[in-house]
């Protein structure tokens, strides 16, 4: 769940923090006091778009931090794993986003992710539905990812779409293969060529290294033979040379070792000083004998050099990959060098795809039919609790040719009241119904879906006064099994809430500040009878707002 909500420096909130708790936390204030925006900074930890215009006047950044505790955290340490990050730690995980006009962090953990790696991750954690959001809900593909979820088929649809994907892979195959005999011939002369190219390169794996190694010896040679041969003089072949003063310096301490104490450590340290210099002479001899400074062999390099990089250009930013390329062109050559066979292999491969993917599509298909029954139903009682005292929900499958997502079209079919048709859910104007139709199901999803949060921004829009009580009373039920953020202006929706948050705006030295805090008792009474459009006084709206929240404590 969302335990805290840090946000500074974000529009109008100057430095605003929030904690959460379980349950159904519903969140009221004025038109224009700053909900959409926090609402927005929990988007912006999610991975969503940053606009650097959020950034606060007259200041350099804006920084919005989410702490999140994980009850089941095996998925997230997953995708922590793929991502190269670390677990996370007894089920606690910090994001943190920070946004400037220089460019903007994202961080998990005190480790640092890119936005797109954010969005698998808040993807994750809370599914977030807006005030426009609920037009997905007429896309077909939506739909389909709806019925799918509800009845567990991810894995049937991961199996096909492998399928489906070998199949891709194979007619492309085919395509590349059935063409006319001259723009194979043409193929083939290219091919030729560029296996030729490679194969008298002789490449192999790792070679760059080596051979800009080599080249930078060879290019470098007299320069080093120059300073090796100074170096080597300054140690043990000049006169006076490094080795000769210090065996002066040691012949002194053994006569001196009669004489003083410490004499003795001293000369056994120079000893090895002694040691080390010519040990540094003979290997900087070495290394002078393996220079090789003749310009044939400099040149022999550069061509090698070009030749490399003539042949990156052309096939691969590396040796590697320029070897792998070859790989593949050897096999186009000998698959048009056999065409005829290679085609009747391919088409008998197509044919056991094809019926591979028929087989498993026709299975997910019949499991669909099943599962869309119990959703309709299921969708069907959740409508009904919202006020569609008689409305029916369909969800009607149809065959279509193989697609990504299997064999089946889908549509939602809606009939509100009794005696009407059943209508394509995208016939429906009514925003109102719509979202309605969205939260229901929300809730026959809830107990399917394993996102621990979900937040309804204005879900209640264009609807009112009962209507409002059942989607609360919805809202609260959909709750028992995840942390459900909900911001609403209707009373009728906020005396559901077990934690009701108020957000107010200010203007201070002619500067506006947004505040968020939790209310509770006479305050919230307060609230709910200043949404009920009264006076917060206003003893009858006081009254109200006291018996609304006594009938839905």
């Amino acid at each position: 769940m969302l335990e805290s909500l840090h946000v500074k420096n974000l529009a109008i909130v100057e430095d605003v923090g929030v904690e959460f708790g379980a349950g159904l936390s519903v969140i009221t204030g004025e038109t224009g006091a700053g909900k959409s925006v926090l609402v927005g900074a929990l988007g912006l930890v999610l991975g969503e778009r940053a606009d650097r215009s959020l950034v606060r006047a007259g200041e350099a950044k804006c920084t919005v931090e989410a702490v999140f505790r994980i009850a089941d955290d095996s998925r997230l340490n997953a995708l922590l794993d793929e991502l190269g990050m670390a677990p996370c730690e007894g089920g606690r995980l910090i994001v943190r986003r920070t946004i400037a006009a220089s460019g903007g962090k994202c961080v998990v953990n005190d480790g640092t992710v890119t936005v797109q790696a954010l969005k698998r991750i808040g993807d994750l954690l809370v599914d977030m539905h807006g005030p426009h959001d609920h037009q997905s809900l007429l896309s077909q593909e939506f739909q389909l990812d709806v019925l799918d979820s509800f009845g567990r088929l991810g894995d049937a649809r991961e199996a096909y779409a492998g399928v489906y994907g070998e199949m891709l892979e194979l007619e492309m195959r085919r395509r590349e293969l059935d063409c006319s005999d001259r723009d194979v011939a043409q193929q083939i002369d290219m091919l030729s060529f560029q296996v030729k190219e490679i194969e008298e390169a002789e490449l192999s794996e790792g070679m760059e290294e080596e051979l800009e190694r080599d080249h930078a010896m060879a290019a470098n040679a007299q320069q080093i033979l120059e300073l090796t041969g100074n170096a080597a003089g300054a140690l043990t072949e000049g006169e006076p040379s490094a080795l000769s003063l210090v065996t002066a310096a040691r012949n002194a301490l053994a006569d001196l070792e009669g004489i003083v104490e410490d004499a003795d450590g001293w000369r056994e340290e120079l000893e090895s000083v002694a040691v080390q210099i010519q040990e540094l002479s003979r290997s900087l001899a070495a290394r002078a004998e393996g220079v090789d400074s003749d310009p044939a062999r400099l040149r022999a390099l550069e061509d090698r050099v070009g030749l490399l990089h003539g042949l990156k250009r052309k096939y691969g930013a590396s040796a590697g990959e320029i070897l792998e390329f070859l790989a593949g062109a050897r096999e186009r050559l000998a698959d048009l060098g056999s065409r005829e066979e290679k085609l009747a292999e391919v088409d008998a491969a197509l044919e056991k795809v094809r019926s591979r993917l028929m087989a498993r599509g026709g299975k997910l298909a019949s499991e669909r039919r099943r599962v869309a029954r119990n959703l309709a139903a299921a969708i069907t009682g959740e409508l009904r609790e919202l006020g569609f005292r008689h409305g029916v929900f369909d969800v009607t499958l149809s065959g279509v040719e193989p697609g990504p997502t299997g064999l089946d079209e889908i549509d939602f079919g809606f009939a509100p009241n009794p005696g009407e048709p059943m209508r394509p859910l995208r016939a429906i104007a009514s925003s109102g119904e719509i979202s309605r139709v969205m939260l229901a199901t929300k809730a026959v999803l809830a107990a399917h879906d394993r996102i621990p949060v979900l937040v309804f921004d204005e879900i209640d829009s264009n609807i009112g006064g009962e209507m409002g009580n059942a989607v609360g009373a919805k809202l609260g039920s959909v709750a028992r099994h995840h942390q459900v953020l909900c911001i609403t202006h209707l009373p009728q929706v906020a005396v559901h809430g077990a934690a009701h948050l108020v957000v107010s705006k200010e203007v201070s030295a002619g500067r506006t500040h947004t505040d968020i805090e939790a209310v509770e008792g006479d305050a919230r009474e307060k609230e709910i009878a200043r949404m009920l459009g009264g006076s917060e006084s206003t003893s009858v709206a006081l009254q109200h707002a006291r018996e609304m929240l006594e009938r839905n404590g």
